[in-house]
């Protein structure tokens, strides 16, 4: 079964409401968990974050990348993810995770 939920988001600009689901819904909730600290590929893999991340730009989540540098066998930089709206999930029934 796939997770959905209704979210409830409040930005400068307004409030709307949007139908999340699968994968887009996932990294919502990695964010919303993250708190102010965020979430990077690295510490929370994933196969496809930045598409996760432009999908829920596009519903109007603000979410800020910021960038950081690692070090390591292969040294570059890497993005991590800031949610900057306020969210509320609205799990619809029979589809709400097993905490």
């Amino acid at each position: 079964m796939t997770w959905q939920a209704i979210a409830h988001v409040t930005t400068a600009s307004g409030a709307r409401s949007v139908l999340l689901k699968g994968r887009d819904l996932w990294a919502l909730v990695e964010l919303i968990n993250a708190g102010a600290q965020g979430c990077t590929p690295i510490e929370n893999p994933a196969p496809r974050w930045s598409a996760y991340v432009f999908n829920l730009r596009q519903s109007g989540i603000e979410i800020e990348t910021v960038h950081e540098g690692h070090k390591g066998a292969f040294p570059g930089k890497h993005g991590r993810y800031v949610l900057r709206s306020d969210v509320r999930l609205e799990w619809l029934p029979e589809t709400e995770p097993v905490a």
